[in-house]
């Protein structure tokens, strides 16, 4: 049990005066715990009552599982024909004064059954909190973040070798994908995207069955699981030969902006001025209406958290914060191009997880 999280919330218990903790995302029980599952349609919670221990509800195939690697000994379990909300009022006791729950994880259906069984005077919602606590990143979770990194870019070498001209997008994300596995991925931690020629302009493309052809821009984006905890890189490359003047003036706008917005990263400068120094870059080139996204997000237990990387966020770079730069350029019906490294604020700047070269490189 990690004494500082659980510091941190009774404290935010006790200035909130919160009777209660619900917690019930995933993600944050296992965060806290060490306890990590998916429960799919079943009830999965972490109760913390202002005035007893914690306790775990767990489903019941899951109870071997979380006693060997739960930090919180008491652990409660329903099976599949009970009523998890009816155990919980019992377990946990009704008529509750506010209880703090996460109002972006509970469905309306969930939180109308929960409210039934507990019969709470109130609600607040601690998802602040909890992505708070998740944003500083510990030691042991940098080293974490920085083996899926490894990982990913380890993938990246192998489906490289299989690029051809004539070999479809989804058939190199099919080689990506196998190769996550065979090195030792959990899993993707999102859809794995490869995109080439004038479907590179498209930042949330599909890959599908276009080909790839000599002279396209050839964009990867994609990352893995592993420990628990996600990658995030994307680099695009020039098929066969060289590409047009165009398309090399867009990279090198790309690399510079992604260079200038690392070069930015300290703690104490907002977020937006992060934002800001890649956006500068590519306005000054003319390329300004054709970045449409921030420029980039935080990364951790999720592929995407806390924090927003956007020209809106005036919070403070601190230590610890990991989150990507991704900034991108894209042309409808001629290519787009995106260069995004994972990076890790230290107590004098940055600490840059990706490794894979950014220098425009022709493969295939």
């Amino acid at each position: 049990m990690n004494d500082q999280r659980w510091t941190q919330l009774r404290t935010h218990m006790n200035e909130h005066a919160l009777d209660c903790l619900l917690i019930t995302d995933p993600k944050h029980v296992g965060y806290l715990t060490g306890f990590v599952s998916n429960p799919h349609e079943r009830f999965l919670g972490l109760a913390v009552p202002k005035e007893n221990d914690p306790f775990l509800v767990v489903p019941a195939l899951d109870l071997e599982a979380a006693k060997s690697s739960s930090s919180v000994p008491t652990i409660h379990t329903h099976g599949d024909t009970d009523d998890a909300y009816d155990l919980l009022r019992g377990w946990l006791g009704g008529g509750r004064g506010t209880i703090g729950i996460e109002k972006d994880h509970l469905s309306v259906s969930r939180f109308e059954r929960l409210n039934a069984a507990l019969g709470a005077s109130g609600y607040a919602d601690v998802g602040g909190v909890l992505s708070s606590l998740r944003a500083a990143k510990t030691p042991e979770e940098i080293e974490k973040l920085r083996a899926a990194v490894r990982l990913i870019e380890a993938v990246l070498d192998e489906g490289l070798k299989h690029v051809r001209v004539g070999a479809t997008e989804i058939e190199i994300v099919a080689e990506l994908e196998y190769q996550m596995k065979k090195l030792g991925a959990e899993g993707p931690s999102f859809d794995t995207m490869v995109l080439t020629g004038d479907n590179t302009a498209l930042p949330h493309g599909n890959p599908g069955n276009r080909k790839i052809a000599a002279g396209d821009m050839l964009m990867f984006d994609m990352g893995v699981y592993l420990d628990g905890y996600a990658s995030d890189i994307t680099r695009t490359f020039a098929v066969a030969e060289r590409p047009s003047g165009e398309s090399v003036k867009i990279y090198e706008t790309v690399l510079a902006a992604n260079l200038a917005a690392i070069a930015r990263i300290r703690p104490g400068v907002t977020l937006s001025s992060v934002d800001a120094a890649a956006r500068r870059v590519i306005e000054e080139a003319g390329y300004g209406p054709y970045f449409m996204h921030r420029l980039g997000h935080g990364l951790g237990m999720d592929v995407h958290e806390y924090p927003s990387v956007h020209g809106a966020n005036e919070e403070l770079v601190t230590e610890g914060l990991c989150f990507t730069v991704e900034p991108g350029v894209y042309v409808a019906g001629e290519c787009g191009v995106r260069i995004e490294d994972d990076i890790i604020v230290t107590k004098d700047g940055v600490d840059v997880l990706t490794s894979y070269p950014k220098e425009l490189r022709v493969i295939g």
